[in-house]
């Protein structure tokens, strides 16, 4: 018997990398699964590459049939128990498969901490034959009942990481070399999709207000997405060439976060945030907003500073306050190091989602392992 983790994007976020992590700790700990994800895919890649037990499956949209119909065949081959899914987009293909398949259990992950969608299909999506749904922190939960979801219906579960990437890091100045950065620039950066609600607008209104009063700030942008021509031009117009540096797709985030100084989240809306999590990893102080699951992890004062969303002036306003502090800089940072490790390893998340599932099965009386 199998369970039957289901992943639908394409691209590598927070997402595919946390379902990357769950998979590794379920092969650790000798559970039967497969996982199914987009063909070619960089979480195909990387699944591959550990030796998961991948099934690629392209889902081309939510009304992909013809996936329902593979997926509901390698289903009842694999004896699914339990089907997991990771992302929205796999939900409505997933529901159909795992009818035809009479999976007995069925769960959800949410990441994001957007508002639900009220319309009937979408309801539907995570209200019918659907016996829990995993939060990835109390923000998002939050959101979830203002959605009309029944508070015992959700779980939380905080993300979780790796930390073994940036453990023994030995280049640490892997930025000054490639950009010619001064010794004593002060680097920030941000680990992000270049999309709207990751806030990057924000973050280059407050790189404005930076230049005219710490010419030695220097702003890393590391991501790319849909917004990426409009914030380069938006940073032309506001004569930071000199100030923002657009680094695109990076494969060695660790080696990049070793190398700098502060780093920020700017988003308006965010369900908890990894990149925050790496970024306390490599013992780096945090400016970040108040918004969605972020303050569970960014506690103001203590492992962090945290800003009201949309704000470029505050943002701007705590980012020079870590600067010209450099033992607050030195006592975030390290006390972020100590809370990301004891609340939030791959580990201690594989754990938690594996206590959902035997909960869940034993009160439908399923036999997981069986």
């Amino acid at each position: 018997m199998s369970l039957f983790q289901i992943d639908a994007g394409r691209e590598w976020r927070g997402g595919q990398r946390q379902a990357l992590f769950l998979a590794r700790e379920l092969q650790k700990s000798g559970w039967p699964f497969t996982f199914v994800v987009q063909p070619d895919s960089p979480l195909h890649e990387r699944a591959a590459a550990d030796g998961l037990p991948v099934l690629p499956l392209r889902i081309k949209s939510e009304t992909d049939v013809f996936a329902a119909l593979r997926l509901a065949r390698a289903m009842r081959r694999g004896g699914c128990r339990l089907a997991h899914f990771h992302d929205a987009h796999s939900v409505a293909v997933g529901g159909l498969a795992c009818d035809r398949a009479r999976v007995p259990i069925r769960v959800i992950s949410r990441r994001v901490d957007f508002p639900l969608k009220t319309n009937a299909l979408s309801r539907r999506k995570y209200t019918r034959n659907v016996d829990g749904i995993i939060a990835i922190s109390e923000g998002v939960k939050d959101v979830l009942i203002q959605g009309g979801i029944a508070p015992e219906a959700i779980d939380v579960v905080p993300s979780g990481i790796d930390f073994s990437p940036f453990e023994n890091v030995a280049e640490r100045d892997l930025l000054r070399k490639e950009f010619g950065f001064a010794p004593d620039d002060f680097l920030v950066g941000i680990v992000a999709a270049l999309e709207d609600h990751k806030g990057h607008i924000y973050l280059l209104d407050a790189a404005k207000i930076l230049k005219g009063k710490a010419r030695k700030v220097k702003i890393v942008i590391v991501g790319t997405g849909s917004l990426e021509m409009e914030l380069d031009q938006k940073a032309r117009a506001l004569g930071l060439t000199s100030l923002v540096f657009f680094l695109g797709f990076r494969d060695d985030v660790p080696r990049i976060l070793a190398s700098l100084d502060l780093f920020v989240m700017s988003s308006h809306l965010e369900g908890l945030n990894t990149s925050i999590l790496d970024a306390m990893a490599s013992r780096l102080p945090v400016v970040a907003t108040q918004v969605g699951g972020i303050p569970e992890v960014v506690i103001h004062g203590e492992t962090g500073l945290l800003v009201a969303p949309r704000n470029s002036e505050a943002l701007a306003q705590a980012i020079l306050d870590v600067y010209r502090d450099p033992a607050l800089a030195r006592r975030l940072g390290e006390r972020g190091y100590e809370v990301v490790h004891e609340k939030f390893s791959s580990e201690a998340m594989a754990r938690r989602i594996i206590a959902v599932y035997e909960r869940i099965a034993a009160r439908k009386g399923v036999n997981l392992r069986g």
